[in-house]
């Protein structure tokens, strides 16, 4: 199917999504749990010729991994799945109401968006969790995956349409473009009319060409030049542990630490200690002053400072003062989620009020950035925007209000 037909499908298919009971959608979403395990033997074949492709063409080891797929990985997949279906249905559930002086009553109602677009790159579990979250939703959804992941993304789709059909669904309720030139990704922003809401999930890249050419509504999500902070009042193991975990646990992700930010009084002796840690794993770039801690270091540009860098890279840099750490993040950073290591309570409230970011920390990995983590089960993406949805984008920020206004035959004088 053209971009075009998918869209024209999907909105047809989204009213009857949309009038679905919480039972319906729940033993859909149980259905396809199901098949992603019993069918996890062709997901495996599918996703296998997906990472040698990327391997012969070079992918770096990081990005491969976010790209494979383990009969592990499928069973978390299929436990996601699980947890969305019992999650408690945001569709119908008022959200207050009133009673004006003419005798109106008003009450906001939550509803489905309708036809929800997502742009994303490489993982394939992101096909499952969004499909899983949207269809809880009552939306339907179309998915434009990276060419990385074709393969994989062709057969879980294969396999939702399965469930839908079984559940007796219209397979149209989710569609897959299979072309991934820039051409389709630029037919998907434009379709008006059919896309009520449009989520790019990927690259800094992928996103800013999302803003500049999309003309349906758009959510900003995804790219995250995150910093750690340690501050002179940190305790320097704990401080230790967290700069490891947030940007070696897993550096492919949005919420991995890009940037290491440390004070002056504390840098002479933090800094080794890091480098000893995991200076076999990852390169440091460093500022002048953080160099002077750790000569092995590079020297960082200013480029490292603005850089997402979605690998075994830290850029480093000294500073003086709670104050400046606040001022580096609010020129590079990209309001994602940014982390403060202090026992000092002034210090952290200072942090904490100053940041202007989807996720603040204090003494907490910035990996946390995540809906699982957040109790919100799966989720669409991360969103770095103001409007609709901030943070971790779960269930409710997949749906919607309609006002409803019940009367007794008034009119307005």
């Amino acid at each position: 199917m053209t971009v075009l037909e998918l869209c024209e499908t999907a909105r047809a298919a989204a009213a009857r999504m949309a009038a679905a009971s919480s039972e319906a959608k729940s033993g859909l979403l149980n259905c396809l749990a199901d098949l992603l395990l019993f069918r996890s033997a062709d997901i495996l074949a599918a996703n296998c010729r997906d990472v040698d492709d990327a391997e012969m063409n070079g992918i770096t080891e990081v990005m491969v991994d976010r790209l494979l797929l383990t009969e592990g990985r499928i069973a978390s997949m299929a436990d996601a799945v699980r947890a969305v279906a019992a999650l408690d249905d945001p569709i119908g559930i008022i959200e207050g109401g009133v009673t004006r002086p003419n005798g109106l009553r008003i009450i906001n109602k939550r509803v489905p968006l309708g036809v929800v677009a997502i742009i994303y790159e490489s993982r394939p579990n992101v096909t499952v969790d969004i499909a899983a979250l949207c269809l809880k939703a009552g939306n339907s959804v179309v998915l434009r995956g990276g060419k990385e992941a074709i393969n994989s993304n062709m057969m879980l789709v294969q396999l939702i349409k399965e469930a839908l059909s079984a559940c007796g669904f219209s397979e149209d309720t989710v569609g897959l473009v299979t072309d991934t030139s820039r051409e389709s990704a630029r037919q998907l922003m434009e379709m008006t009319g059919y896309v009520d809401l449009l989520i790019p999930r990927g690259g800094k890249a992928l996103i800013d060409s999302t803003f500049r050419n999309a003309k349906v509504p758009v959510i900003e999500t995804g790219a995250g030049n995150c910093h750690v902070y340690i501050d002179e009042h940190a305790d320097i193991e704990m401080g230790l542990r967290i700069a490891e975990n947030a940007k070696v646990q897993r550096p492919s992700v949005c919420n991995a630490a890009e940037t290491l930010l440390v004070h002056s009084a504390v840098a002479e002796v933090f800094l080794p200690k890091l480098f000893e840690r995991i200076g076999d794993r990852v390169e440091f770039r460093a500022d002048e002053r953080a160099k002077a801690a750790i000569p092995d270091a590079s020297e960082a540009t200013e480029d490292d400072w603005h850089t997402e860098f979605l690998d075994y890279i830290l850029a480093v840099r000294v500073v003086d003062s709670v104050e400046e750490a606040v001022r580096h993040i609010a020129k590079y950073g990209t309001r994602h989620s940014e982390a403060i290591v202090t026992q000092d309570i002034k210090n952290a409230d200072y942090f904490l009020e100053n940041i202007d970011a989807a996720a603040v920390y204090l003494n907490a990995s910035t990996r946390f950035t995540d809906g699982e983590e957040f109790g919100l089960s799966a989720e669409v993406g991360i969103s770095t925007s103001k409007l609709h949805a901030r943070g971790p984008m779960g269930l409710k920020a997949l749906t919607t209000t309609k006002t409803v206004v019940i009367g007794s035959g008034q009119i307005r004088g």
